[in-house]
């Protein structure tokens, strides 16, 4: 398995830096989704005078001892000592230093499980006057949990951090250094894994894609085989609602009213635990072009995450064929039916990349997918469309993902007509384009490639 170097974390890096300079002593927060290299960010931070602790289940006792134990290395016989409690420990650790270290805590949400009190501590240590000997970063994955110790108004720390990071996935372009791929490799590879670095260093250790989708996912002892769950539990009380939702998204209910409809419950009751898994990046809404997201009700609920989607289209409904162990069968699936689970995924990149590429000599905006009545009243549905950034122009695309070489000339002549039917143009420019696995230039369209729509994603 090779180890991937540190990714696209530069300014991540630099904020935490100038956080941890600060005068009086500092709070920083690093958060977000487990995997996607919040511990390696934070231990880029750690000096050789600074403490590093890595927090585990145990019971607040034996917490405080091993956390004691770390701080040995800079005053030795620290742990010598007895400390029953935690504002003990910080007191006795801020009356002996000399100069001024920061404390690192990791996946701090399991400290405070145990410790409830911790958090006050920590404001009322923050809260005293004068310079103070000790900066604080906390880390955690438990995104719930974090956003509830210093971003609700209600919390003691609320306020106090002058730092605060929630590392998302690494975008896709990354995928071809990561990974060492380009083009549609680096695509096909983005839809199964996402941008989760440690995904990525999983997957190295294998020969192709489908090896690594069998190793790793589909048979039962597989590191991500059970992935969805870890994720969902750092989060939920239970994860039983947020696991059914995923599953029947997953399978192609994207109304309220269709989600609603398979499980069987009133769809105002889905309301808060939809929004909790668009809050936490795993499911988003998506709206036509041009319409208002606070007001419309034209409204479709997608995966928003590769793995995921993938996991939920493939894994989740076959689980009983793979406990018995017939990934066989479920592998020639996967084969089967891969091809359109990458195009869907390739839509999105395209949409997200929009306003990172100049196409036309343009700058755009946000990209979405359009679908409604023309105004013959004929349906119609686009896989991208754009605003220029000046409003003079509309940008309407198709994003294909097929081995044969598309035509770009009908694809402009199938855009353009379809533009006159469309209600938002208003006789502004058309600008056409064709995002294709493979594709020549073509007078009156622009032909994007998978490697120029990375570019725009890194």
């Amino acid at each position: 398995m090779v180890k991937l170097r540190f990714l696209d974390r530069a300014d991540e890096q630099k904020r935490l830096a100038r956080a941890l300079k600060a005068d009086g002593g500092a709070l920083a927060v690093v958060y977000g989704r487990r995997r996607c290299g919040k511990s390696t960010l934070i231990q880029h931070g750690v000096g050789g005078a600074d403490v590093y602790y890595l927090a585990d289940q145990k019971e607040p006792p034996l917490q405080i001892k091993d956390l004691a134990a770390e701080i040995d290395r800079i005053i030795p016989g620290f742990s010598s000592a007895t400390y029953p409690t935690w504002d003990s420990l910080l007191r006795s650790l801020d009356n002996q230093l000399e100069r001024r270290i920061s404390l690192y805590l990791d996946e701090v949400p399991y400290l405070v499980q145990l410790s409830p009190e911790l958090p006050s501590l920590l404001q009322k240590y923050l809260d005293l006057p004068g310079a103070k000997r000790l900066n604080i970063v906390l880390c955690g994955s438990s995104q719930t949990m974090m956003h509830g110790l210093v971003l609700d108004k209600s919390a003691p720390l609320y306020g106090r951090a002058v730092e605060i990071l929630k590392i998302q996935p690494l975008k896709a372009g990354w995928i071809r250094q990561g990974l060492g791929l380009k083009g549609a490799g680096a695509v096909e590879a983005f839809s199964i894994w996402g941008g989760v670095p440690r995904y990525w260093e999983l997957a190295s250790q294998f020969d192709s894609l489908e090896e690594g989708i069998r190793e790793l996912i589909l048979d039962r002892n597989g590191v991500l085989h059970d992935e969805p769950m870890r994720l969902l539990m750092d989060d939920m009380r239970s994860a039983v609602q947020p696991y059914s939702l995923l599953s029947v998204i997953g399978q192609g209910c994207h109304r309220m009213s269709e989600i609603a409809g398979r499980l069987g419950k009133p769809a105002t009751s889905l309301v808060r635990p939809i929004s909790q898994l668009v809050d936490l990046g795993y499911v988003r809404r998506e709206t036509p072009f041009g319409e208002d997201a606070k007001s419309t009700k034209r409204s479709l609920y997608k995966i928003d995450d590769p793995f995921l989607t993938f996991y939920f289209r493939f894994l989740q409904p076959n689980k009983s064929r793979l406990e018995v162990r017939a990934a066989s069968g479920v592998m020639a699936q996967v084969r089967r039916q891969l091809p359109l689970h990458v195009s869907l995924i390739w839509e999105e990149l395209v949409r997200t990349s929009v306003p990172t590429c100049l196409i036309g000599g343009r700058q755009w905006g946000a990209a979405h997918r359009w679908w409604g009545t023309g105004k013959d009243g004929a349906r119609v549905e686009l896989d991208a469309v754009a605003e220029s950034q000046d409003g003079k122009a509309v940008l309407i695309g198709e994003a294909k993902w097929s081995a044969a070489d598309i035509s770009a000339s009908k694809t402009r002549d199938r855009l353009l007509s379809l533009a006159k039917n469309l209600p938002f143009v208003h006789g502004r420019e058309v600008v056409p384009v064709l995002w294709a696995k493979q594709g020549r230039e073509s007078p009156g369209i622009h032909v994007q490639t998978p490697d120029a729509v990375l570019d725009g994603l890194q």
